[in-house]
Parts: C-alpha cells; structure tokens; sequence
C-alpha cells in the first residue's frame, strides 16, 4: 500500500488515502500513520469496510486498549464503546473535552468508527492543544508552565443522569472509588515530539490547583475559549463508513449535538497512553 496524506487545515487534521484498516498493518504502515499522526494529530479515513473486533484489532496495535467505566460495550468487545442516542444521552460528547483525563494516565488517542448517521448534522471538530499552546503570550505560557490542574469525570458524568437505576447507580459508585480526582500538568510535554501543548478541558478539568478558586474559574474560563478558537480547529462532515484516528495527547474533541431526533450510533477504541509530564 502508498499512503498519501491530504493537509485540511494549517493547525490540524489530513485525510488518509491508500489504505483498507480492515487488513492488518504492517510495521512499516503502522510507523508511517504514527509518524502522520504526529504531524497532523487527527487522521481521517474514508470509504472504510470495518467490523467492530476489525476495528479493536487496528487499535491493538497502537497500544493496549482502554475499558471505559461507564459507556456501553460491544458484550464480546468490551475494548469498543458504543456511542448510541437510542442508549445513552450523549450531551457529554457535546462540549470540548479530551477522552478520559480523569485517570493517571489519560489515552494516547481514540479511533472512531461511524456506524449510523443521521441524515444531516453530526459533525465532529478537534482543536490542536499545540497551535492554542503557541498561539498564547510568552508571559501567561509562562505562568501556565508548572502548574497543575484537577480532572474529574463527575464534571461531565453526573450521577442525575449516569445513576439513574440500581444497575447503573453501582456501577457510578464503583467507578468513584476507583477513579477519585487526579492532577496533570496545565501544560502537557508531548511524549514523542517533545512539543507543549495545553492539556486542560471544559469536559473533566474542574480547578488549577496552585490558584485561588475565583483566580482558578477565570483563568481555566480564558483558556477553554482560547483553545476552541476556530483557527486551531477541523470540522469533519461524517459520511457513512469513516474513520478517525486522534493523538488524544495534544487535542481536544467536540460531537455537535444537532441532529436531534435522528439516530447517531458511533463506535470508539480508546489506546492507552502514559502519565502527563
């Protein structure tokens, strides 16, 4: 296979051709889609032919998978989420957020697969932490840099609407003893390129630490909206059978919840990554 590699913004985002995800990678190709991951930090793909243990399996061979605590699973797939409105209300996915902060070591990306889609609406944007980080003042990168902040999945998961019967209300319970509130840096150090990137979002980050709370609330305000500028963003327009594949490292994601009532039905494999620095 020759890959190629279409660029759809300055900040962000490349459209992959020459590739079927459903044959499993070789070294070379998987060197080649990280190499572009890097460059790029969201990948898309389209007119993919992919099942769902397909989908795990393409994954797999980025990093370990993730488990989420509280999303529905493919029963046989519990590494594949499903994302399903007839399921679940997904206003959660509707703000900016990056997957699954809430733990020490937050994923190195995700692989989202379309599976329904409504007829019109649906789209999904990711922003670059980079280009936001790059974008700031010396003096505030400098405030920012070696301060910490707390992520906690209750911000975006709350009991209301995630404990809603016994079921559901045990497993919330669980996943609160096993998942207190953790910190990571503001300004996260990428693993691999060695770039900055602010690492702080509107979907689990709930204080800066080091920060009085009303000084914590302004600053945190100033930097969501700083981050979903649309200069450091990419808007994908779902069709039936894409892929996307993001460094969950540099970027923060929004699903636009406007297709109400039509049904959505997204499924998603979470890599694992390591602990910010």
């Amino acid at each position: 296979m020759s890959l190629s590699f279409t660029r759809l913004s300055p900040a962000i985002g490349a459209v992959v051709a020459g590739i079927d995800l459903a044959q499993p990678l070789t070294t070379t190709l998987r060197d080649e889609l990280t190499a572009a991951l890097l460059q790029h930090q969201v990948l898309f793909f389209r007119g993919q032919d992919l099942s769902p243990r397909q989908q795990r399996d393409f994954a797999a061979w980025f990093g370990d998978l993730h488990v989420h605590p509280l999303y529905p699973q493919i029963a046989e797939l519990p590494q594949i989420m499903v994302l399903d409105t007839a399921q679940n209300d997904l206003r959660d996915n509707a703000i900016w957020h990056t997957d699954v902060t809430f733990i020490d070591t937050p994923p190195l990306g995700s692989v989202l697969a379309a599976r329904q889609l409504p007829p019109y609406g649906g789209d999904t944007l990711w922003a670059s932490g980079t280009a936001a980080y790059a974008a700031l003042s010396p003096r505030l990168q400098q405030l920012l840099d070696g301060l910490s902040a707390t992520h906690d999945f209750t911000k975006s998961f709350p009991l209301e609407r995630f404990g809603h019967t016994p079921e559901a209300l045990a497993r919330y319970e669980e996943t609160r003893r096993s998942t207190p509130p953790v910190s990571h840096p503001v300004v996260r150090t990428h693993p691999v390129s060695g770039d900055k990137a602010l690492f702080v979002s509107d979907g689990f980050t709930t204080r800066i630490n080091e920060l009085q709370p009303a000084e914590s609330d302004a600053l945190l305000a100033l930097l969501f909206a700083h981050y979903a500028k649309p200069e450091f963003s990419v808007r994908w327009r779902w069709q039936p059978g894409d892929v996307a594949f993001w460094d969950n490292r540099v970027t923060q994601h929004y699903a636009v919840d406007d297709y109400r009532p039509a049904h959505r039905v997204m499924h998603r494999a979470t890599i694992l990554g390591d602990k910010p620095f």
